[in-house]
C-alpha cells in the first residue's frame, strides 16, 4: 500500500472496491466522513445505510465490510488502523508510520503540486476575470473580482487545470458615443502617456452625459458619434483606439501591483462581428423569437424567466451583453477548446448568468456543440462603517490605487513601530507586500457570497485570521532555520516516529491539505483555504511552544525540524495559491 496524497479519497475507493468484492453491490456508497478524533481520522458510514436498506444487522454489515477491507491487497494495517464502532461504523486511524511517510513524500511545493494535479488532470479551463470597463478608473469594486479571480485561477492551475485567464474587458457600447462627444466638444487632447488620462476621460464622459441630458440636440449628436464609430469613421476609430490604449496601460500597472497574470484580453469589441451567427442559430433552433422589435429568449421552464426575457438583440438592432457573452462562449469552445468556463462577477449578475447558461445549454444541444461546464463565481459587496457600499466622504467610489497606497502606508508605519531599525528599502518592500496582502486576504478570507465590513484595524492586525499574522507565522519558521544555519529543505531522513500529542496534531493538520483543496475546488470559495492556513498556523504555534526543537536526540530533532519545514512549505504554498508572496523576514 502506498502513502496516499488524499487519504479520505483513497480510503473511499478502497472501501467501495472491497464492498463490491464482499457482495454489497456496485452501487454501494462508502460515505467516508471525518471521524471523531477519539476514534480515528475517517469513518465509513455506508454499511449502516446498506443494512437499513436491506433489513440486515448493521453491526454485522460493518464487520463484514471491515473484513473485506482487511483482505484487500491494497490495504496495509501498519499504515491505517481500523475498527468497527456502534451500529456498523468503520473507523480508520492513520498510523504514525503513515503520517511520517506522508511528510517525507510530500516535502515541498513541487511535490504537493505534482500530487494535486490529479484533481483536474489537464482539463482546459477558462477563467473570466477581472473584466473592467475601459475609460474608467479602477475603484474598490474591482478589488473582489481581481483577488477572487486570481485565487481561483491559481487554485485551478495548482490542481492540474490547463488554465487560460481571459480578461473580457468592456470596450464597446453606447457610452463611447457620449465619451467621444464629450471629448470633441471640449477640445480635449487625449495623451496615453499622461498618468491622469483615465481621470480626465471620466470627466469627459460626465461632460458629454450632462450635455446629452440637457439638450435633445446634444443627445442626438452623441448618438451620431456612436454610429460613426460603429461604421468605422477614421477619426472616431482613432479616438476609440487611444481610449483603449490609455485604459490598458493603466490596467496593466494595477495588474502588476496586484500580481495578476492575464493570458488574453479579448474585449466585447472583438466579438461584434461574431454575433450575427448567434442571432441566426438561436432563431433557427427556435430558441429566440422576435418580441417588440427585439430578439429575445423566454425560458418557459423557469418561473421567472418564462416572462422575464433574455434580450439577445435590442430593438434598434444593436448587440448587448447577452449576445456578446454567447459569442464569447462559443469562441472559447471552438478556439481554446474550453472544457470549463468560470465567470467571476458580482452577485447582481446572477440572473444574467443563469439565463446565459440555460440558453447556451439549449443552443449547444440543438447544434450538437460540446457544452463546457459553466460556473458563476459571484461575490457580495464591500461595506463601509455605515453598512452601505464603501465610498469616499464625497460619495464617490474609493479609487483602488488610493486604497492600495493607504494600505501600504499603514503597513509601513506598523513595520517601523515593531522594528524601528529596519532599513528604508527593506521597510518599503515589506510594507508593499504586507499592505497589498492584507487587502487581498481580508477579502478572500470571507465567504465570497457574503457582504463584509471593511476595517483597517482588523485587516492589518498581527493576530487573528489576517495576512500579517500568516506572513509573520511563515517568517517566524524561516527564522528558526536561519538561527540554526539549516535549510528548510535539508535531509530529515533521521526523523523518528512522532510521539507527542502536539507533533501528531500538526502532522494530521498537514495531511488534511488535499481535502481542503478538494472542498475549495468544489465550490471555488477561497475562504476554505484561508481558514485552513489560519488553523495550521495556530496548530504549529501550539506544537512549537510545547516541543523543544534543538534537542540532543538526533531522531527527535530531525522529526521536529521536519515538522517545522513541512508547516512552512504548506503555509507558503497556500499563500501563493491565494496570490500572496511570503516573506522570509518581517
Amino acid at each position: 500500500m502506498e502513502i496516499w496524497f488524499h487519504p479520505a479519497k483513497a480510503l473511499g475507493a478502497l472501501t467501495k472496491k472491497a464492498a463490491e468484492a464482499a457482495g454489497f453491490g456496485s452501487g454501494f456508497d462508502p460515505m467516508i466522513r471525518p471521524a471523531d478524533p477519539k476514534f480515528g481520522d475517517f469513518q465509513a458510514n455506508g454499511a449502516l445505510q446498506y443494512a437499513k436498506a436491506h433489513r440486515e444487522n448493521p453491526r454485522a454489515a460493518g464487520e463484514k465490510l471491515l473484513a473485506a477491507i482487511k483482505a484487500s491487497p491494497d490495504f496495509d494495517e501498519s499504515l491505517v488502523e481500523t475498527s468497527v464502532a456502534g451500529p456498523g461504523f468503520v473507523n480508520f486511524a492513520l498510523t504514525k508510520k503513515f503520517l511520517g511517510g506522508w511528510l517525507a513524500k510530500y516535502s515541498g511545493e513541487k511535490e504537493l503540486r505534482d500530487a494535486a494535479r490529479g484533481f483536474y488532470g489537464g482539463r482546459k479551463t477558462v477563467v473570466d476575470y477581472p473584466s473592467p470597463n475601459t475609460a474608467k478608473q479602477m475603484h474598490v469594486g474591482h478589488l473582489r473580482p481581481m483577488v477572487i479571480g486570481e485565487a481561483v485561477k491559481r487554485l485551478l492551475a495548482f490542481c492540474g487545470a490547463d488554465v487560460i485567464a481571459d480578461n473580457h474587458i468592456g470596450d464597446w457600447g453606447t457610452n463611447f458615443g457620449i465619451l467621444i462627444y464629450g471629448i470633441k466638444t471640449s477640445g480635449y487632447k487625449l495623451d496615453p502617456e499622461n498618468e491622469n488620462s483615465l481621470e480626465e476621460l471620466e470627466q469627459m464622459y460626465k461632460r458629454g452625459s450632462a450635455l446629452a441630458k440637457e439638450s435633445p440636440e446634444a443627445a442626438e449628436a452623441a448618438r451620431a458619434e456612436l454610429v460613426k464609430l460603429q461604421n468605422g469613421d477614421p477619426e472616431n476609430a482613432g479616438l476609440w483606439n487611444k481610449i483603449n490604449e490609455t485604459s490598458s496601460a493603466a490596467f496593466e500597472k494595477m495588474y502588476g501591483r496586484m500580481g495578476l497574470t492575464i493570458d488574453v484580453s479579448l474585449g466585447e469589441s472583438f466579438y461584434r462581428d461574431k454575433v450575427g451567427r448567434i442571432y441566426a442559430e438561436l432563431a433557427e433552433c427556435g430558441i429566440a423569437e422576435e418580441n417588440q422589435g427585439a430578439l429575445v429568449v423566454f425560458l418557459r421552464e423557469h418561473d421567472r424567466f418564462k416572462t422575464q426575457p433574455f434580450i439577445i438583440r435590442k430593438s434598434d438592432g444593436a448587440s448587448n451583453y447577452a449576445s456578446t457573452d454567447l459569442a464569447t462562449l462559443l469562441y472559447r469552445v471552438e478556439h481554446f477548446g474550453a472544457e470549463e468556463v468560470v465567470y467571476v462577477t458580482d452577485g447582481r449578475q446572477q440572473d444574467h448568468f443563469q439565463q446565459l447558461f440555460m440558453t447556451a445549454e439549449k443552443w449547444f444541444a440543438c447544434k450538437g456543440y460540446r457544452l463546457p461546464k459553466l460556473r458563476h463565481v459571484w461575490f457580495g459587496t464591500i461595506l463601509g462603517e455605515d453598512g452601505k457600499a464603501i465610498k469616499t466622504k464625497s460619495g464617490e467610489p474609493v479609487r483602488l490605487k488610493a486604497l492600495l497606497d493607504e494600505a501600504v502606508a499603514r503597513a509601513r508605519k506598523i513595520v517601523l513601530e515593531k522594528n524601528p531599525d529596519t532599513p528604508p528599502e527593506e521597510a518599503d518592500k515589506i510594507a508593499e507586500t504586507v499592505g497589498v496582502a492584507a487587502l487581498r486576504y481580508a477579502d478572500l478570507s470571507q465567504n465570497r457570497t457574503n457582504d463584509y465590513l471593511f476595517s483597517w484595524d482588523k485587516l492589518l492586525a498581527f493576530d487573528g485570521n489576517t495576512a500579517p499574522y500568516l506572513l509573520y507565522a511563515a517568517a517566524r519558521i524561516h527564522s528558526i532555520f536561519r538561527k540554526l544555519g539549516i535549510s528548510p529543505d535539508a535531509d530529515f531522513s533521521a526523523a523518528g516516529e512522532m510521539e507527542t500529542e502536539q507533533e501528531i496534531a500538526l502532522a494530521r493538520k498537514l495531511v488534511a491539505l488535499p481535502a481542503v483543496f478538494e472542498l475549495t475546488l468544489a465550490e471555488l470559495r477561497p475562504h476554505y483555504l484561508c481558514t485552513y492556513l489560519y488553523e495550521l498556523a495556530g496548530t504549529f504555534s501550539t506544537f512549537y511552544n510545547a516541543n523543544k526543537v534543538m534537542v540532543d536526540d538526533e531522531s527527535v530533532r530531525a522529526r521536529r525540524l521536519m515538522l517545522c519545514s513541512r508547516a512552512l512549505r504548506v503555509l507558503e504554498t497556500g499563500l501563493r495559491v491565494l496570490g500572496i508572496e511570503p516573506l522570509e523576514k518581517m
